[in-house]
């Protein structure tokens, strides 16, 4: 008996076979090192040469429709890709070739795609153990954040590789680079509490490519660099404008101008603090600041001694805490304080009542000798 069950159980598994997700599917990973830097253009244009349907990425799409793979995309290249589609510049001002490479390749791997199960990546391919050791939080909205790019390029639903072990490899980044990465991700989290804007989430989200282990020694210190001065400069767009100011009376109200270069409101605080108590200032609460402005306060001063003074003005949100990089303002003080005065004046006054007193003196021994 038992082996007439046995035999039917060889014919049973040689006869019917595997289904095909489990016996031939296959993982196509769509990713590559960055192309683009932080600032906008195209280190190079090598991504174009890899588009070709003979470079790299090309022969991963330009292949027959099969329906048992499973696409493992990197949205964040998607968005290079897309970028190339218009007039993309190159860092070396190399006149750029590849629009209509780009355009076909992203048109061939929307079809490739459509009978198959797509996987989204975190967002820049980060080493997924690394980022959760650096910021969770941030690695959760890596995963978000690519899912949600490639589903709007696809226009379907696509799984998260969250938890899958899809974002493999070790990055070799080094402690300075690390530290350089958190900076700069903790001052756009900063800047994105009163600013709501594209321009900060979209290059929030790009940092995590300066963690991926796609990139050799030198591009990762390439990309760290330009992360480094892409940040600055949004930061930059809003500020205080430092300044120096001459000040003669005992209570003044100085001009400050504020500036918000981001195309959205922005409600922001201003704390002043003064590095000495040679002069009293007082800060600002609930400013709102109109899109691309620049906006004049008036800082309300009081004169305690006469000298210089340097006063830290800090943007902050509501709850006092700093989003971008205080600036400074350099206060002189050559009033002199009213009891200062009252006293010159009171010492000048005897003076003068001795010396009257003395020449009344003179005269009165003068006329006695002429006697």
């Amino acid at each position: 008996m038992k082996k007439f069950v046995g035999g039917l159980l060889s014919i049973f598994f040689i006869f019917c076979p595997l289904p095909v997700s489990s016996a031939e599917s296959s993982v196509v990973k769509i990713v590559s090192p960055p192309h683009q830097t932080f600032t906008g253009e195209f280190r190079n244009d090598d991504l174009a040469q890899e588009l070709t349907p003979s470079g790299r990425l090309g022969q991963l799409v330009y292949v027959p429709d099969v329906r048992s793979k499973v696409w493992v995309i990197d949205s964040s290249l998607i968005d290079e890709v897309i970028a190339m589609t218009g007039d993309y510049k190159i860092a070396s001002k190399a006149t750029p070739i590849g629009n209509a490479i780009a355009t076909n390749w992203l048109a061939q791997l929307r079809r490739v795609t459509s009978t198959n199960d797509v996987v989204s990546l975190a967002y820049g391919n980060p080493d997924a153990a690394l980022a959760r050791r650096l910021a969770p939080s941030e690695l959760r909205a890596y995963y978000a954040f690519g899912k949600l790019k490639l589903e709007t390029f696809l226009g379907r639903s696509v799984r998260t590789a969250e938890g899958t072990g899809l974002n493999a490899g070790s990055s070799r980044i080094t402690p300075a680079q690390r530290l350089s990465y958190s900076d700069s991700r903790k001052a756009l989290t900063r800047l994105s509490r009163v600013v709501t804007h594209t321009d900060v989430s979209d290059l929030r989200m790009k940092l995590a490519s300066l963690l991926t282990p796609t990139l050799d020694k030198t591009s990762r210190e390439y990309f760290t660099a330009s992360a480094v001065k892409a940040v600055a400069a949004q930061t930059h767009r809003l500020r205080v404008n430092p300044g120096k100011y001459q000040i003669t009376t005992e209570n003044a109200k100085l001009p400050v101008t504020v500036i918000n270069q981001f195309p959205v409101d922005v409600t922001i605080d201003i704390s002043m603090m003064a590095k000495n108590s040679r002069i009293l200032v007082l800060g600002f609460t609930g400013i709102h600041l109109a899109p691309n402005s620049k906006t004049q306060l008036e800082l309300a001063t009081q004169v305690i001694a006469p000298g210089e003074t340097t006063v830290f003005a800090q943007i902050t949100d509501s709850k006092a805490i700093p989003v971008v990089d205080f600036s400074i303002l350099q206060l002189n003080a050559t009033v002199i304080d009213s009891r200062v005065t009252w006293f010159t004046t009171g010492a000048a006054i005897l003076l003068l009542l001795a010396a009257v007193t003395q020449s009344v003196r003179r005269v009165r021994k003068g006329r006695k000798y002429e006697i």
